[in-house]
């Protein structure tokens, strides 16, 4: 690649670089940390533990956006530094490092444009995911697992802290449900745009004249309840009923009575937690996606009440969303946004950075 063509994508880069410091105003974010770093101080601070939490909590987050904005110009600069270097040198290797820093960089930078967009009032939190299987026999609940498994190697990738809550088997291939924690800043925001009917489409393995077939599950997503939200659930409204677990085994599964389900009366939502030892630390971990739910049906019906007042008419997206084709051909096409991708292979080993990008992009021009 010519010096020309390297400055111009160093322009580019400049260019992206400045517009997101323009929306995330790096000099607000530092008097905003000092503020937040003068009531981290308070020594009475922590006589009201949920104001102490969410204080630590958003300084760790704008100190975070400081340092990477900090480190990404510096690694601008550098790029910089690097193409007059490799022209005075004349030197090819060093023109492939100035092109592999430049490709680094702008998928630093992609991911922190689309970290712009996430201004939602939950987006910064952490998520629970349920994965259910829907129409398809067992290849729905094949499906259902195959997503499962998606979702937590996507989060391996990325250096998400997950937690399997509950999982309930099918009787033949893979599974019914499944739940689970997504525990990270921002993995509301980003895996939100998950939420729909997913479909697949392939030969199948369960018919044993090879026909193809397609099939579908659900995936829902909330955001994970904080200890400063309000979400009181008086016991008259719940049940709660004790069971043995279930699954591949353990040396506590099926041994002792100490899974968990609670059924929320007034709303019918049944939550189960199976993967703790204890009953009561099932109990808590249920009772935590229970809160979690009944937030997002608190915001879905604010958001409703919005959308009433201003008219908005337009049907909510969700229902198949994206199509995972196996046969005749391989692709999967996300069915808002346009994205696909060629191999399902790799989405399915948990390559879905595109896809989110591209579904919160499509979000945001929803809302506007």
């Amino acid at each position: 690649m010519a010096e020309y063509e390297l400055r111009q994508d160093l322009a580019a880069l400049r260019q992206t670089f400045a517009a997101i410091a323009a929306v995330l105003d790096p000099s607000a974010l530092s008097q905003q940390a000092k503020e937040l770093e003068t009531l981290a101080s308070d020594p009475n601070l922590w006589d009201d533990q949920a104001k102490a939490q969410r204080v630590t909590g958003e300084l760790s987050r704008v100190k975070a956006k400081l340092e990477k904005l900090e480190s990404l110009e510096a690694a601008v600069n550098d790029v910089e530094v690097l193409i007059e270097m490799s022209a005075e040198a004349g030197d090819s290797s060093l023109e492939s490092e100035v092109e592999a820093e430049i490709a680094k960089l702008r998928g630093e930078l992609d991911s922190l444009e689309i970290e712009t967009l996430l201004n939602g009032e939950y987006d910064s939190r952490g998520a629970v995911v349920t994965i259910r299987s829907g129409a398809g026999g067992d290849d729905a609940t094949d499906f259902a697992e195959m997503l499962m498994r998606m979702y937590l190697r996507f989060a391996e990738k990325q250096g998400i802290k997950a937690q399997v809550l509950d999982v309930s088997y099918a009787e033949g291939a893979g599974i019914k449900s499944a739940t689970f924690e997504l525990d990270a800043p921002y993995a509301y925001g980003n895996i939100s745009v998950e939420s729909g009917t997913h479909r697949l489409v392939r030969m199948s393995p369960f018919n044993a004249a090879g026909k193809r077939q397609t099939s579908f599950a659900a995936v829902e997503v909330v955001p994970l309840v904080e200890t400063t939200d309000a979400v009181d659930i008086p016991d008259s409204e719940i049940r709660v009923d004790v069971f043995r677990s279930s699954g591949p085994g353990g040396q506590s599964v099926n041994t002792t009575d100490s899974a968990v389900r609670i059924t929320h009366i007034p709303t019918g939502i049944v939550v189960s937690c199976q993967n703790e030892k204890s009953q009561l630390q099932n109990k808590v971990a249920a009772m935590r996606v229970l809160q979690s739910r009944l937030l997002e049906i608190k915001r879905q019906e604010e958001d409703a009440k919005k959308k009433q007042l201003a008219g908005d008419v337009k049907a909510s997206w969700g229902e198949q969303m994206r199509s995972y084709v196996l046969a005749p051909y391989q692709m999967v096409k996300d069915l808002r946004t346009g994205y696909e991708e060629n191999n399902p292979d790799d989405v399915f080993d948990g390559k879905l950075e595109g896809f989110i990008q591209a579904g919160i992009r499509w979000r945001k021009q929803q809302e506007v």
